[in-house]
């Protein structure tokens, strides 16, 4: 096997594995082995090692002594501390983004994603096309991260949204009809185009703490589904993950 296949291989694993993970079908607390995966997957021992090792560090997996790795459990401070640390970072990005100033073709690309995110709202209030908001809403922070000039903040942010429940797709309502999660997404649309206007205008501090109130709205919504309705527990995937 060549650099670039073995490579290829390893990229797979990696998104297959953490989409399992993520998705709950490996659930906190299951041990994993690399032969059977290698198997499952139709691939070598190496690549699949590769991708558990990467998994490690993005917090998902946990090494054991006797050999394996077992899927992380996460408790609710942990995911809480995660959106946190998101929010941060997304501020960092947003407050940078506004000091130093943003290239006028950079802010036309992010408002006319913002301009399409308008689009995926009905007139009635949570009425929203969920998969296109969804698909809108990660190239939005994926933009937003980037304007900040800097790789570093972009690349942390990325690796941010890794983790479980921290992306700013976490808690979204999905396809189930989650009609307080649809109604927080035009407050969070309206928090979108306010990053916009304050990064236009230079207000670096205004930029920054509409980003990091934004990614609480994801801390909001676990809370709703942990503690006011559990019974939406199964209609988000994942949520397994998550111990009391």
């Amino acid at each position: 096997m060549d650099t670039g296949e073995a490579k290829t291989h390893a990229t797979r694993a990696l998104i297959e594995l953490r989409k399992r993970i993520l998705s709950g079908e490996f659930a906190g607390g299951m041990r994993l082995f690399e032969v059977p995966l290698a198997e499952e997957l139709a691939i070598s021992r190496t690549p699949v090692r590769e991708a558990m090792s990467r998994l490690v560090e993005e917090g998902l997996l946990e090494r054991v002594r006797a050999g394996g790795f077992v899927v992380r459990k996460f408790g609710f401070a942990d995911v809480v501390d995660a959106i946190e640390l998101r929010g941060v970072l997304e501020g960092t990005a947003a407050r940078l983004a506004a000091e130093r100033g943003v290239d006028r073709r950079a802010m036309e690309r992010i408002e006319q994603v913002a301009t399409e995110l308008d689009s995926c709202f009905g007139e009635v209030l949570g009425q929203v096309d969920f998969d296109r908001y969804s698909e809108l809403n990660a190239t939005f922070h994926a933009l937003l991260a980037g304007l900040s000039g800097s790789e570093m903040v972009r690349s942390e942010v990325e690796r941010m949204k890794r983790l479980p429940f921290a992306s700013p797709s976490a808690f979204l309502p999905d396809k189930a009809d989650i009609a307080a999660f649809r109604r927080s997404l035009n407050t969070a649309q309206e928090q979108h185009w306010a990053i916009i206007s304050a990064i236009a205008n230079r207000e670096g501090a205004r930029a920054e703490a509409i980003a990091r109130e934004h990614a609480r709205t994801a801390r909001r919504n676990l809370e709703y589904v942990l503690k006011e309705d559990r019974s939406l527990i199964s209609q988000v995937p994942g949520l397994a993950l998550v111990l009391d």
